[in-house]
């Protein structure tokens, strides 16, 4: 049990799939408002998840088997495309409250979601050590959502350089919170 947790704090904080692997980096930077931030977090979330499950279910009883292992991206890109429908039915099913609107697009194109199956399902340490990864990059991603999310509001308020206003100042935000997202290596193995 303890290394279930281990490997989703280690997935959360030390091999953050934004500021370590900047993956997701783009569906980041286009989750602006408020609202939708936690929508884009709780969404990613549920749907990193049950893509490295099924990605780890077909891997290993289709893929491996059949020695097909170089069709990894043609197979977990579809069922990534295909989940994300369904997913964002039922969390609005369950949250009618949120804003998920325009959240489809966001979820195709987070770079994370693929890049998280791709790299837990060729380290085969079980089901269940994929499923932790999966919910720590989820949750990961979720806390430098809401970390952008308050870094965007404290900087709006400053007096910035024209030539640092908007995205550039976000990205040496970025840079600098992938340094101190460093200092997690220290308490948390990987």
């Amino acid at each position: 049990m303890t290394d279930m947790l281990f490997t989703v704090l280690s997935a959360a904080l030390v091999s953050n799939l934004v500021l370590q692997m900047p993956l997701a980096i783009g569906s980041t930077l286009a989750t602006e408002s408020r609202p939708q931030l936690h929508a884009m977090g709780l969404a990613t979330t549920v749907v990193v998840v049950l893509s490295g499950i099924a990605g780890y279910l077909l891997d290993h009883y289709v893929l491996r088997p059949l020695e097909l292992t170089a069709l990894r991206l043609w197979v977990f890109l579809p069922l990534i495309a295909l989940l994300i429908s369904p997913v964002l039915s039922l969390l609005t099913r369950l949250r009618p409250n949120m804003h998920w609107h325009g959240l489809w697009l966001l979820l195709l194109g987070n770079a994370g979601v693929l890049g998280v199956v791709l790299l837990d399902t060729r380290d085969d340490q079980g089901l269940a050590h994929m499923t932790a990864l999966s919910l720590g990059a989820g949750l990961g991603f979720w806390l430098v959502l809401s970390l952008f999310s308050d870094l965007r509001e404290r900087i709006a308020e400053n007096d910035i350089p024209p030539p640092f206003r908007g995205l550039p100042v976000e990205l040496i935000s970025a840079g600098l919170m992938a340094l101190a997202f460093l200092g997690f290596n220290a308490m948390i193995k990987a």
